[in-house]
């Protein structure tokens, strides 16, 4: 089969196109062709490599996708072979009580399939019976790849950690990145108010029709004063953070009092700064937020079938223009994902 494959970190000419064998799923599990992978930034930190962060190379990099069920071990029940199916993005061991209630991304061995262990940038893949997720009727599932990571940790962010309710109002960072516009659909789904933050006038547009009401320039110095003017002055309930330090204070300023700050990432770098009084003395929470539960796919599959939810994908190369792939998402020219997909 093709797969892609890092075997050391660099730019995007590192990325290899290898021939590997099919693996065979064993009790439990199901071998799935891949019908639909898409690209996300931790591809990206992946392959340049992260200071301090080991990885296992060489490595397929690819964190979630669809497929169709091409085989079943022995004991399989839930799928049916030809069943087309959401590949999640996470495994753990099924073993911790957040496995056994769905919030496995809690669990102390959860790993990420493309950071810590083979993604989907390939042909085929066996994974356990519990890590698909069956696509419902009616759902593309070349655009459905595009959906998993950036929902769930989105999914994750606002009503896991945030804990949003409707009427609040919701500041969302760069809201034409992945889990910028599923955080805008999600927080417009439960009934809040949202604005964001984006670079250029086609992703401006884009943050508009995916439901925000107000889009800001995020090169503009004074985006913050602008957010906090449209607030009325009192500040947005929730900022979904994802940039890091070029946008971190800036966020901060923008919180109302019992405001709450949810973090998943730093695009810009992993240092930020505290002022103390201001986080005690308007009682400001942050939190951390990696992935989001398990448990959540279904309503977010479901959200998709009827339409609620959009995956935004910008482009869909075959997966032999992988490289091409990485520099147009590195070089920030895409408004949305891109989709892989094997060559025929």
């Amino acid at each position: 089969m093709q797969a892609v494959r890092i075997a050391h970190h660099g730019g995007p000419d590192v990325l290899e196109l290898v021939d590997l064998p099919i693996p065979e799923p064993g009790p439990g599990e199901v071998l799935a062709r891949v019908i639909a992978a898409s690209i996300n930034h931790l591809d990206l930190w992946v392959r340049r490599g992260i200071p301090g962060a080991a990885f296992p190379l060489p490595l397929i990099p690819g964190c979630d996708g669809t497929g169709e069920i091409a085989a079943v071990g022995e004991g399989v029940r839930g799928v049916r072979v030809g069943q087309p199916v959401v590949l999640l993005p996470g495994f753990s061991s099924g073993e911790s009580p957040f496995d056994l209630v769905g919030d496995d991304h809690l669990s102390d061995d959860y790993h990420v399939r493309g950071e810590h262990g083979d993604g989907y940038d390939c042909e085929f893949v066996v994974l356990e019976e519990r890590f698909v997720v069956p696509l419902p009727d009616g759902v593309d599932p070349v655009q459905a790849a595009a959906v998993p990571l950036v929902f769930v940790t989105a999914w994750g962010m606002l009503i896991t950690r945030a804990a949003l309710e409707a009427g609040e109002r919701v500041l969302v960072l760069a809201g034409s990145s992945g889990v910028g516009a599923a955080a805008i659909q999600i927080a417009r789904d439960l009934g809040a108010r949202v604005v964001t933050t984006a670079g250029s006038d086609s992703k401006r547009a884009r943050a508009h029709d995916l439901g925000a009401e107000e889009v800001f320039d995020h090169y503009d110095p004074d985006w913050s004063k602008q957010v906090k003017a449209w607030s009325g002055g009192r500040g947005v309930d929730v900022v979904v953070e994802h940039v890091g330090p070029a946008t971190w204070d800036a966020s901060m300023r923008c919180l109302a009092r019992r405001g709450r700050l949810v973090t998943c990432g730093g695009t810009t770098g992993p240092k930020v700064s505290l002022l103390l009084p201001h986080l005690f003395m308007k009682n400001i929470a942050v939190h951390g937020s990696t992935m989001g539960p398990r448990s959540a796919f279904p309503a977010i599959f479901e959200k998709v079938a009827a339409g609620d939810f959009l995956p935004g994908v910008d482009r869909v190369l075959p997966l032999s223009q992988v490289v091409a792939a990485h520099r147009a998402l590195e070089a920030g020219e895409v408004n949305g994902k891109v989709v892989l997909t094997p060559d025929p």
